[in-house]
C-alpha cells in the first residue's frame, strides 16, 4: 500500500494493490510485494509479456521467470502509508537492460537514489539492511523493557537514541561510541550485568554479545580526520 499510494502520487498510473489472482492484462509492469516464500507462485499468475518485478532485498530474480524481470527495494523502513521515500537509497537489478531500466525509472520517480546491487551481493546487502533497521529495532526493545523497571517509558530514550544515531551518521560507528565499556569501566559494566540479571535474566546472551561486540568496536582506532 505505501508504495503503491507513492508512485500514485508521483504520478505514475497505477492500479493496485490488488490481490492474489488478479487480472493484469492490461498493465505493462507488474509490481509484487509479497513474502519471499510466495514470490514465484505469485509470478506464475502473471500473464505473460509483462514486466514483472518484487520488492524483496535478497530474493533472486530468477523466482520470476519466465518473465523479464527486476529486482527494486526500498533501503527503508515502511510499517504504513505515507513512507518518505524521497532521499532514501533504493537496491534494484534486472534481467535485462529493459527491466533494469523500469526498475531505475520507477526509483528516480520516487527521487530515491539508486544503486545497482549484484545478484552475488545481495544476501550480505540484506544483511546489513537487517544490522541497521531490525537489530537495532531489537536492541531497543531491550532498552525499553528494561527502563520500564525503573519506572522510564519509551520517550525518555528516545532523544539518547536519537543523537546516538546522529553522531553514528556524521561519524561513524567508532567515533560515535561512548558508555562504561568504550572508557574501559569494567566496575560499571558488572554492575550493569547484575542489574540485567536480577530484573531479567533471559536478557543476559543478548547483553553479554552486545557487550562483546561493543568491546571488539572499542578496540578500533578512532578516526584521524574530521567527523
Amino acid at each position: 500500500m505505501a508504495l503503491a499510494t507513492a508512485l500514485a502520487a508521483a504520478g505514475v498510473p497505477v492500479r493496485g494493490p490488488l490481490g492474489r489472482g488478479a487480472e493484469s492484462e492490461d498493465a505493462a509492469l507488474v509490481l509484487l510485494c509479497v513474502p519471499d516464500r510466495e514470490i514465484a507462485d505469485a509470478a506464475r499468475c502473471v500473464a505473460k509479456g509483462r514486466l514483472v518485478g518484487h520488492v524483496s532485498a535478497s530474493a533472486p530474480l530468477e523466482l520470476l521467470e519466465p518473465h523479464e524481470r527486476f529486482a527494486l527495494h526500498p533501503l527503508l523502513s515502511v510499517v504504513g502509508a505515507g513512507a518518505p521515500f524521497a532521499g532514501a537509497t533504493c537496491a534494484i537489478d534486472g534481467s535485462s537492460p529493459r527491466a533494469l531500466a523500469a526498475a531505475r525509472g520507477l526509483a528516480e520517480r520516487l527521487e530515491m537514489r539508486v544503486r545497482v546491487i549484484a545478484p552475488a551481493d545481495r544476501a550480505l546487502y540484506h544483511a546489513a539492511a537487517s544490522a541497521a533497521s531490525n537489530f537495532l529495532v531489537t536492541v531497543e526493545g531491550m532498552a525499553e523493557r528494561l527502563a520500564e523497571t525503573v519506572g522510564l517509558d519509551r520517550e525518555a530514550l528516545a532523544p539518547l537514541v536519537r543523537t546516538a544515531v546522529e553522531n553514528w551518521t556524521r561519524a561513524g560507528a567508532r567515533a560515535a561510541l561512548t558508555g562504561p565499556v568504550a572508557r574501559g569501566d569494567e566496575e560499571t559494566v558488572a554492575r550493569q550485568r547484575e542489574a540485567v540479571a536480577a530484573a531479567a535474566p533471559d536478557l543476559l546472551p543478548m547483553w553479554d554479545a552486545l557487550v562483546a561486540g561493543t568491546r571488539e568496536l572499542a578496540r578500533q582506532p578512532l578516526p584521524s580526520g574530521p567527523a
